[in-house]
């Protein structure tokens, strides 16, 4: 249990480690813990709390993170100079920890924008999206005629249309030299079409230039989207160029405008949200704050009737069991342990291994290793049964937590959540990200009091207050799910305020660059 007077954290009574909450000098005696720092132990890392064997398993949160690489001594620092992993077995039982969920009614509201088809936005965006990176430069150019200065607050063209949130170009690297058909390609056309369906967006206009390999045409088929009055597509070669492009383009979205414009926010149930669950530059607070807390926030979207998409299959690596315990059916549940084997297929493949995923700013903030990164990440899912396991930016359809398969890198996997319906997204950080994810809004939680007050513009909650002693893992958790709605409902994230979130737009490249 947490310890407010404790220098250190418990996380559970099965575990052989204890946390720091704050830097322990070398000698320090912690007499509630009955050990004395035999070094050093920095904020966030790990103390052995018992001796632990050569061979033998470290454990926090109750579960295996490694084995002792040589004997661990009481108060030893215990890290990647002393923890090692292998592969040990896991009861993936399907669905046995599966329960029902515990609906709560009447459902919270948050005040949304209704679509014609009955979707529900949480923005309000003009897109300009591209087939491939050599039409960026021109989609640029035509969102840049409409941009907002945050710093200023010159509202250019958008002057007249307080209800339209911007008007963005999403731009990408690929599009070309790629293969005509296989992986690779169905991936990114399933994601701009995924971007040209998005509820936050009123109207989009693709860019192509022409010769690509990536032509519009088989972007819009692999959706079944028709062109009209709110999509809108233009070719630079078959428009006498770019500069007649941007001009041509500037006049659509002009066109655009007015009927964008007419949107009024109304009373809609939580049940229309579907929030994508991220984290990025984690540390070891992650898994004891804000993925935590998050998770509560999870559990109260999918108990008032939403949806909560959690990805980065990398990072669910070592943890995958604590969801297949939750699979609503055996089928689910292997459909999780079919993605973890493609990945484990795919990185032996490029002569790497999926434990090389915690980078060294992980590391820095005291997580040893993949297994102990996942354990902290799955926290961001709560509790409730795993509904559904989907691939990368294909359309989430069920109520309740899905998995979404991607890599941990996070624009590249929220940017498939996003493509896959999300309309809202929540960001825990320890390290400090600036994450935008235009057009869906990005939350940010701090893991840590020092982070929020140091980066207090990009941070939009702090969870450091669950180490502080001043809050409850419930009591944040509710505290999130709040703030979520208010931010669902138009009020401005940090991010935001800032203007962040054009660049971010990265879809997943498989295949080889010819």
């Amino acid at each position: 249990m947490l310890n407010t007077l404790s220098s250190t954290m418990h996380l559970n009574a099965l575990d052989n480690v204890v946390i720091a909450r704050v830097e322990i000098p070398q000698g320090t005696a912690l007499p509630d813990r009955g050990v004395t720092a035999g070094s050093r132990i920095p904020r966030g890392h790990k103390m052995a709390l018992t001796a632990i064997p050569r061979g033998e398993p470290i454990l926090r949160y109750g579960q295996v993170i490694g084995f002792a690489k040589s004997d661990i001594a009481p108060g030893d620092h215990v890290h990647v100079q002393n923890c090692e992993i292998h592969e040990f077995a896991r009861d993936h039982a399907f669905g046995v920890d599966a329960k029902p969920t515990d609906y709560i009614q009447p459902q919270a509201t948050f005040q949304g924008i209704v679509r014609p088809d009955g979707r529900v936005a949480t923005r309000n965006y003009i897109g300009i999206l591209t087939s491939v990176n050599c039409s960026a430069g021109t989609a640029r150019y035509v969102a840049e005629a409409f941009r907002r200065n945050p710093f200023t607050g010159d509202e250019g063209l958008l002057k007249d249309f307080p209800n339209v949130d911007g008007v963005v170009a999403l731009t990408h690297k690929t599009g070309c030299g790629m293969a005509i058909a296989g992986e690779g390609m169905d991936t990114l056309r399933r994601t701009i079409a995924g971007y040209a369906q998005h509820v936050n967006f009123a109207a989009v206009l693709i860019i192509g230039l022409g010769c690509e390999t990536n032509q519009i045409g088989p972007i819009m088929q692999s959706r079944g989207i028709q062109a009209g009055t709110k999509l809108a597509t233009m070719v630079i070669q078959e428009s006498g160029g770019a500069r007649k492009t941007v001009e041509a383009g500037i006049a659509k979205v002009l066109e655009l405008l007015p009927e964008a414009n007419n949107v009024t926010r109304v009373t809609v149930p939580v049940s229309n949200l579907i929030v994508a669950l991220q984290c990025g530059g984690s540390d070891s607070f992650s898994g004891l704050t804000a993925n935590p807390a998050l998770g509560h926030a999870s559990d109260l979207i999918v108990r008032h009737g939403g949806t909560v998409i959690l990805t980065e299959t990398t990072e669910i690596y070592g943890a995958e069991h604590l969801l297949t315990r939750r699979a609503v059916s055996p089928e689910v549940g292997q459909k999780l342990l079919d993605r973890l084997t493609w990945w484990e297929e795919y990185t032996r493949r490029s002569g790497g291994e999926i434990d090389n995923n915690p980078s060294p700013g992980n590391k820095a903030g005291g997580l040893t290793n993949i297994v102990e990164k996942s354990l902290g990440a799955v926290a961001k899912a709560g509790t409730t049964n795993l509904v559904d396991v989907v691939g990368y930016a294909d359309q989430v359809t069920e109520k309740g937590l899905v998995i979404m398969d991607g890599p941990g890198f996070d624009p590249v996997s929220a940017t498939g959540q996003i493509a896959g319906g999300a309309n809202m997204l929540c960001f825990t950080t320890g390290r400090g990200s600036v994450f935008g994810c235009k057009p869906t809004p990005s939350i940010k939680l701090a893991t840590n009091t020092p982070l929020y007050e140091r980066q207090t513009d990009d941070m939009d909650i702090n969870c450091g207050t669950i180490a502080d002693g001043t809050e409850t893992v419930e009591e944040c958790g509710q505290r999130i799910f709040e703030i979520i709605l208010s931010i669902a409902s138009g009020e401005r994230t940090k991010s935001e305020q800032i203007g962040f979130g054009d660049d971010e737009f990265a879809p997943w490249q498989l295949g080889a660059t010819v």
